[in-house]
C-alpha cells in the first residue's frame, strides 16, 4: 500500500512539531507510512499548489493567507484533498463547509482526537483512490476521474488517455495501467486498448462501441471474457 501524502500547514512552531510528533506516531502505532510536506503559511503551499496530497492539515490563523483563503484556492484545483483545519478559533470552523473540510480540531489538540480524525482522513482517502487516480505529466502530477476516462490506448511505448475532455499522453506500458486498474472495471479488450466498461454502450461484430462513438477492436481471443466482464458490469458489478 502507498504512502499518504500528508501536507502540514501551520505558522506557529510548536504546535507544528506537535502535530509533525503525532504523526509519526500514528505511523508507528498503527503501521501506516506518511510521506509529510511542512508549509510554514497559507501562502506557500498556495504558490506552486498541484494535486498530489491525500489529506491536508490546515491552521486557520495564519500572518499571510489564512486556511480558509488557502483552502478556497486549494478547492479550484483539487476536488480529492481531505482538509481538516487545526485551530484556536472555533467560530473560523463553521465556514469549513464551503471548502468542504472534513472537520476541525481545536488547539491544543488531544493525542486521542487527532488519532481519531487521522483515521476517518484516511479511510475518505481510500475511498476517494477508488474512484480516482494520479498521473504524471510533462507539467507534473495530476488527479484524473476513473469515471471521465472512455479507454487508454498504447501506441509504441506511450500511452494515451482518451478523456471526455481530450487525450493526455504520458510514458509508461499498458501492462502497468490494467494492472493500477484492476479492481475499477477496465477490460484490456486487445493488445493497443484498455476500454472503460462504464463507457461501453454496444458491441458490434468484433468491436466494442464506446460512448464517444469510437468503435474498438475487441481481439477473438478476449472476446468471451471481455462478453463476460461487461455482462456482470452492466448487471451490478459495479
Amino acid at each position: 500500500m502507498r504512502n499518504i501524502r500528508i501536507g502540514v500547514v501551520e505558522d506557529d512552531p510548536a504546535s507544528c512539531q506537535r502535530v509533525l510528533d503525532y504523526l509519526n506516531r500514528y505511523q508507528s502505532e498503527n503501521n501506516e507510512r506518511f510521506t509529510v510536506s511542512v508549509f510554514d503559511d497559507g501562502a506557500r503551499i498556495v504558490e506552486r499548489y498541484t494535486p498530489v496530497y491525500d489529506i491536508l492539515l490546515l491552521d486557520i490563523e495564519m500572518k499571510e493567507m489564512d486556511g480558509m483563503e488557502a483552502a478556497r484556492r486549494i478547492r479550484e484545483r483539487d476536488d480529492h484533498v481531505v482538509i481538516v483545519f487545526i485551530t484556536a478559533a472555533p467560530q473560523y470552523a463553521i465556514s469549513g463547509y464551503e471548502v468542504r473540510a472534513l472537520s476541525y480540531l481545536l488547539k491544543p489538540v488531544p493525542w486521542f482526537a487527532f488519532s481519531q480524525e487521522l483515521k476517518r482522513s484516511i479511510d475518505a482517502v481510500r475511498r476517494n483512490n477508488n474512484d480516482s487516480m494520479l498521473i504524471e505529466t510533462s507539467n507534473g502530477q495530476m488527479r484524473l476521474e476513473l469515471t471521465d476516462i472512455v479507454y487508454i490506448e498504447s501506441i509504441r511505448h506511450t500511452i494515451v488517455i482518451h478523456t471526455l475532455d481530450g487525450k493526455l499522453s504520458i510514458n509508461g506500458t499498458l501492462k502497468d495501467m490494467e494492472a493500477k486498474l484492476a479492481d475499477c472495471h477496465f477490460f484490456r479488450s486487445n493488445s493497443c486498448y484498455l476500454v472503460n466498461l462504464r463507457h461501453v454502450i454496444g458491441v458490434a461484430d468484433q468491436d466494442c462501441v464506446m460512448s464517444n462513438g469510437e468503435h474498438l477492436r475487441v481481439s477473438r481471443p478476449r472476446k468471451k471474457a471481455f462478453l463476460a466482464a461487461l455482462t456482470d458490469f452492466m448487471g451490478g458489478g459495479r
